[in-house]
């Protein structure tokens, strides 16, 4: 089988911030050819969640996102924070934006959102049994808006295509694989 991995050379940090990191690796394929300027962005891994209340209701968020100017409706989630595991992370993820606790979760999917030039990973759970328990306990560049919908709502909502992310849409089809299966 033909080797496909390239050898990392040598790593130079352009940018090197809390939520840009930037660096250039120089790499020689397989093949021998050198690529001198190979640029990726480094993001920490993300969770997020197909949240569920007990009675099957899904929670969904609504909030501006800057980079794309606009209103999405999308999954509970957010970043891992170092040294924590990806079912903790979601776990307060969830808590922080919603307000609701689960009794049990269940990894959907492990993504990428582009391997081409990002390096994080995105963790996708299904959350169910959620209760509300708290008020929302937000970071201080949020503004986040919950809402409850029914399953058929939801799928009406991805056939008009209403979520604007990639990766929101993977994991709400993982989560309907699952969820068909057991009905």
């Amino acid at each position: 089988m033909k080797k496909l991995e390239w050898e990392k050379l040598n790593t130079k940090y352009l940018i090197n911030e809390k939520w840009a990191t930037l660096r250039v690796d120089s790499c020689r394929m397989p093949d021998g050819r050198l690529i001198p300027d190979y640029y990726v962005l480094e993001y920490p891994d993300w969770v997020n969640a197909v949240a569920l209340t007990e009675d099957g209701k899904f929670i969904l968020v609504k909030q501006y996102r800057h980079a794309a100017a606009g209103v999405f409706l999308e999954l509970p989630g957010g970043c891992i924070e170092p040294g924590e595991d990806a079912e903790t992370a979601c776990k307060r993820e969830l808590l922080e934006e919603t307000g609701y606790e689960f009794e049990s979760f269940e990894l959907l999917s492990s993504l990428y959102a582009n391997p081409a030039t990002a390096n994080n990973r995105t963790y996708c759970y299904l959350a169910t049994g959620g209760r509300l328990t708290s008020e929302q306990s937000l970071d201080s560049g949020e503004d986040i808006q919950v809402e409850i919908y029914s399953a058929d709502s939801v799928r009406k909502l991805l056939r008009e295509n209403k979520f604007g992310h990639a990766l929101h849409v993977s994991g709400l089809f993982y989560a309907f694989q699952i969820l068909d299966g057991r009905a």
